[in-house]
């Protein structure tokens, strides 16, 4: 699997950088098989510059390491330079395989400053490419962390998968299940086999690898809950 990771791409008057990603996993999808997009919750601090919540997004690419990193570098700089906002900071970040190391630094990333410099020397010594496509190339934090995170398997939510985000309104359990989220369970891990959904702006969270709907009972359905 492919990891691409973007952050900054967007400004305070524009839509998100999951947006943005969700847009170019579409036109990869046509060369790839896309296994979603993913969103990771970052350091929330008035010391990190970010437009609205901090948070990045990955790509997540089932694609064999026969697949050029840099070629898929080079298309999705292309990408995400046709479509990043003026004034924002984009960073960018492809790869397959995916270090503790990085993962680690997401991590970090999560609890506390980190920096750009961090942020080059791991990806030198890991061989990993990493990019910042302009203004203050802050984004390449968030690019890399992003990476670290959705290859751990267990952090961040979807915010495209499959056909999760056509579904609308109360939705039996197994129609979830036939739009590409693996499974339903409750915030303890209880799997959830039937009821009904509610399925409006449905966010599954990525738990070991895979789509997971957290959901919670209330008023005779299930309520699916965003983790990050």
């Amino acid at each position: 699997m492919f990891f691409i990771g973007l952050d900054d791409t967007d400004t305070l008057d524009s839509r998100g950088t999951g947006y943005l990603a969700r847009q170019i996993a579409a036109t990869l999808a046509v060369d790839y098989p896309v296994l979603g997009v993913t969103r990771h919750q970052l350091l929330l601090d008035p010391r990190v510059p970010c437009t609205k919540n901090n948070s990045s997004a990955a790509i997540l690419l089932n694609a064999d390491g026969d697949l050029d990193p840099i070629a898929l570098l080079d298309r999705v700089r292309t990408l995400v330079l046709d479509g990043h906002q003026p004034g924002s900071d984009p960073g960018l970040c492809v790869a397959y395989a995916v270090p503790a190391a990085i993962t680690e630094f997401g991590r970090r990333a999560q609890r506390q400053l980190v920096t750009q410099d961090e942020a080059q020397a791991l990806a030198v010594a890991h061989d990993v490419p990493l990019l910042g496509l302009g203004g203050t190339k802050d984004g390449i934090i968030g690019a890399l962390a992003a990476v670290g995170l959705a290859a751990s398997g267990d952090d961040g939510r979807y915010v495209l998968v499959g056909r999760s985000r056509e579904l609308s309104g109360l939705q039996p359990v197994s129609t979830l299940l036939t739009a590409g989220i693996s499974a339903v369970q409750t915030l303890d891990a209880q799997p959830v086999t039937s009821g009904w959904v509610q399925t409006d702006k449905l966010r599954p969270a990525r738990r070991g690898g895979r789509p997971v709907a957290v959901v919670e009972w209330v008023g005779g359905h299930w309520r699916p809950l965003k983790l990050d």
